[in-house]
């Protein structure tokens, strides 16, 4: 029988306090269901009554709660020192947060007991015992987050198991040993969790219910937690994407997807573990910080294959180059095509974008060799998946889609008015399409934008639904430094509308040649994807 290990997320408090995140009241609260639906117990909602925000926080999800299984925590910290527990502050401000559960901080490194609270030891103690025991009295659920234990077992073992042993002989209903500086490595948890395991069944606690929650510095914290499970936690902590500060937390998508798949451990179900991917890529849309490309089971790379000898593997059985299935994870396989490419990953290729190619060889040679001749100039396939498709149409159909014609272009960057330095970029740009010859102007902050406006501007009416594009990511490589500003120029250039993203290449002698012609790949792609027909 497998065992049950609680998931506990702290996205939106640990998780939060990763560089270039700020989370609003409205973002934390839309991130609720989300997290749900990947099967966590409990959700930390921040720490009220320290951080206005979080206080405003549990006051709205007060009145609306949209959490149906999840347990709502909020976070904080033991009372202070010298005062009752009852008359602290701290601990009325999360008793007035209306949350189900609480999690305390506590100190269990004895330095960080005599040097950062300026107290003694038995002090320490009672201030968890304490807390725990009024709070549990008012009907609150209560966990201890032992910070640093880690550090503080190696340096004191009597002491860290003395803090735990305080908080479970108090009523705390989990006790967290925590890796809070992120130093350690796999084999120091399983050995100290073992001996804290029989420290408190030699006093009487046989099977204390114990979490884990670790950090990345040294780059074990999933591995750290899955060792802490084995060693006897049955609580792991951690955040969505691995997010938090300086390297960030445990990636709760990768323990839970570990111990799920790897291990016999029950964290969630079936259904539950293939909303992952979607809730990896939601919850970046809301923090504004995409996942990882190549972050285990939920990346877009993580079960992208290149070489040639894989594609022939995979096209007879995918299990033999893939360690679980993707979806299984609500993810999928992904074929790149490049000059390492042979005919199976071509035909792999094509597959995902609805041409089948097992009956058409004479057409998988000749995109084939397309392929590594293009990849020869300077163009990338396996980054510019739509490239690729145009591609393969246009040799399968015997020609490229015709949306319309560049009769010619320029651009034009000038510096106006002498007493204030102001720069700006012009693009003239004459098409055949809809039947007719336009000429259209365009203005933008530098030539490649000025160039979309108006190749947008000249095709709108013509094509309306060109103005829902719009150009999210632009990379520029010079694929030539010895012939400095001659050199041969790569550019990537990602657009999205409303159903989704993609990117087109083009290589050209400057940067501008090669952006019009990514550009215009990236219109015909996008009109071919909503089935718009060709007007020229």
């Amino acid at each position: 029988m497998t065992e049950k290990v609680f998931v506990y997320d702290t996205t939106m408090r640990d998780g939060a306090q990763q560089e270039g995140i700020n989370l609003s009241v409205a973002d934390k609260i839309a991130m609720l269901p989300i997290i749900e639906s990947m099967g966590a117990d409990f959700i930390e909602g921040g720490w009220p009554g320290a951080i206005p925000r979080d206080t405003e926080f549990f006051d709205q999800v007060r009145l609306y709660n949209p959490l149906k299984t999840a347990k709502l925590v909020a976070f904080g910290a033991t009372r202070k020192v010298g005062i009752g527990a009852q008359d602290d502050p701290q601990l009325q401000a999360l008793i007035d947060s209306g949350a189900p559960a609480l999690c305390l901080v506590a100190k269990s490194d004895i330095r960080h007991v005599e040097q950062a609270l300026r107290t003694s030891g038995e002090e320490n103690l009672a201030m968890i015992s304490e807390s725990v025991q009024y709070l549990r009295s008012l009907g609150r659920e209560v966990m201890i987050d032992l910070e640093h234990f880690f550090d503080g077992f190696t340096y004191d073992p009597d002491y860290a198991s003395a803090a735990a042993m305080a908080a479970l002989n108090a009523g705390a209903t989990w006790v967290i040993l925590c890796d809070t500086n992120g130093g350690c490595l796999p084999s120091q948890i399983t050995e100290i969790v073992t001996q804290l395991r029989a420290v408190l069944g030699a006093n009487g606690i046989s099977d204390p219910q114990l979490g884990i929650h670790t950090h990345d510095d040294g780059g074990c914290a999933v591995a750290n937690t899955i060792a802490a499970v084995e060693a006897g936690c049955r609580q792991i902590q951690g955040t969505i994407n691995g997010y938090g500060e300086r390297t960030g937390n445990a990636n709760l998508i990768t323990c839970v997807a570990n111990l799920q798949m790897k291990a016999n451990y029950s964290l969630v179900t079936a259904e539950e573990l293939s909303n992952f991917a979607r809730v990896a890529f939601a919850v970046s849309e809301i923090t504004n910080i995409s996942p990882a490309s190549r972050q285990p089971y939920i990346g877009i790379s993580a079960f992208a294959h290149k070489a040639g000898l894989h594609a022939s593997a995979i096209r007879v059985n995918p299990d033999l180059y893939q360690h679980i299935d993707p979806m299984a994870v609500g993810n999928g396989m992904r074929m790149l095509v490049s000059d390492m490419a042979g005919r199976a990953s071509v035909e792999l290729k094509a597959k995902e974008f609805g041409i089948d190619l097992k009956f058409n060889p004479e057409a998988v040679v000749r995109i084939t060799d397309h392929v590594k001749a293009a990849e020869a100039q300077g163009y990338t396939f396996d980054a510019a998946d739509a490239s690729f498709e145009l591609l393969t149409r246009e040799i399968v159909e015997g020609k490229r889609p015709k949306f319309f014609e560049i009769e010619s272009w320029s651009t034009h960057v000038a510096t106006t008015r002498h007493d204030v330095s102001e720069t700006y970029s012009e693009a003239n740009v004459k098409i055949h399409a809809g039947g007719r010859r336009i000429m259209r102007i365009g203005e933008g902050v530098g030539p490649v934008n000025a160039l979309d406006s108006a190749l947008k501007t000249a095709l709108k009416n013509v094509y309306p639904l060109l103005k829902t594009f719009e150009l999210i990511d632009f990379k520029v490589r010079i694929l030539d430094s010895k012939s400095g500003t001659g050199a041969t120029t790569r550019v990537l250039i990602t657009l999205k509308d409303g159903s989704g993203t993609w990117t087109t290449v083009g290589v050209g002698v400057d940067v501008i040649e090669a952006s019009l012609e990514a550009l215009t790949d990236g219109y015909i792609f996008g009109l071919l994807r909503n089935h718009v027909k060709p007007q020229i």
